[in-house]
């Protein structure tokens, strides 16, 4: 039976008022207001942090696709154009492979709308019923219809710093997102494999809706799933383990944009000399104090 989806208003509200969304929000709002960059230094850190970003997703959905240990190593190898690792498991760079496919083909879904690109994707990754999945196009173009009145003419909704709106619109993404979660993952942890598009689709709809991306490990993936699952309310659970994460990914996010090669060496500096300063003055402080001495500085 084909998934009907509603954007409840009251489930939007109640998610968006959570104090992790809160929270989460206001890490947002952070972000988005080093936006649009002009600094060359943080443009080049942006791209460094998107690149990143790609490397550590598409390290998790490998991971669990073959339920393998994928390293970071892996997945650079794979992000800068490997098709083989030596001494390296075929499965493994294969996963990758498809990963990556799949994150770039979902990549214009968030400049379209077109939602095949999502059924797409989840055939990349190995769910070959994905494209002709009824429940699946019937959520992904009910989501569409509810953030088009919000559209700009170019397809997509205009950033906002304001903190109540960046909630809202966290809580659509997640009300959307634990639909798709029920429709191709319905055993959870058990079914994680198949939902492994909702973790592109869920940054992909999140960028249609100017709100930064989020990455998780295999960890609390799983842990997700089976939440999701079990849970009466299941969209606000989700919004409970996502918030905090994404809170701190956004966080991350802007210290990587602000980063600065100088003054990180010069506060380094800075550091190990006051930790020289401590450990030369533990290291004399049992000799007494002889009045008749000059006082030197450390």
């Amino acid at each position: 039976m084909t998934a009907e989806f509603q954007l409840d208003e009251t489930v939007v509200d109640r998610i968006a008022a959570l104090p992790a969304v809160r929270e989460a929000a206001q890490a947002a709002a952070g972000l988005i207001a080093l936006w649009p960059l002009t600094d060359a230094m943080q443009m080049d850190n942006d791209a460094k942090y998107a690149e990143n970003l790609q490397v550590r997703i598409t390290r998790t959905m490998a991971a669990m696709m073959t339920g393998e240990d994928v390293t970071v190593p892996d997945a650079e190898y794979v992000y800068e154009g490997a098709d083989w690792i030596p001494g390296r498991p075929q499965t493994i760079v294969d996963a990758l492979l498809a990963a990556n496919d799949a994150y770039d083909m979902m990549a214009d879904y968030s400049e379209t709308g077109d939602v095949t690109l999502v059924a797409d994707a989840a055939a990349t990754l190995g769910d070959a019923g994905a494209a002709d999945n009824a429940d699946v196009r019937a959520v992904l173009e009910a989501v569409e219809t509810s953030i088009a009145p919000k559209a700009t003419d170019e397809g997509r909704v205009p950033p906002s710093g304001d903190e109540d709106e960046i909630a809202r619109r966290f809580a659509v993404v997640m009300v959307a997102c634990e639909t798709l979660f029920r429709v191709l993952a319905g055993q959870g942890a058990a079914d994680a494999a198949r939902a492994l598009p909702v973790i592109l689709y869920a940054n992909e709809l999140g960028e249609r809706l100017a709100i930064p991306r989020v990455c998780m490990d295999t960890e609390a993936f799983r842990g997700l799933l089976d939440v999701v699952a079990g849970a009466d309310d299941a969209a606000t659970a989700l919004a409970g383990i996502v918030a905090p994460l994404a809170a701190s990914e956004w966080t991350k996010h802007r210290e990587d944009v602000l980063w600065d090669p100088e003054e990180a060496k010069k506060r380094a500096k800075e550091e190990d000399e006051r930790k020289s300063k401590e450990a030369l003055a533990a290291k004399f402080a049992h000799v007494k104090d002889d009045p008749t001495k000059e006082t030197v500085e450390l």
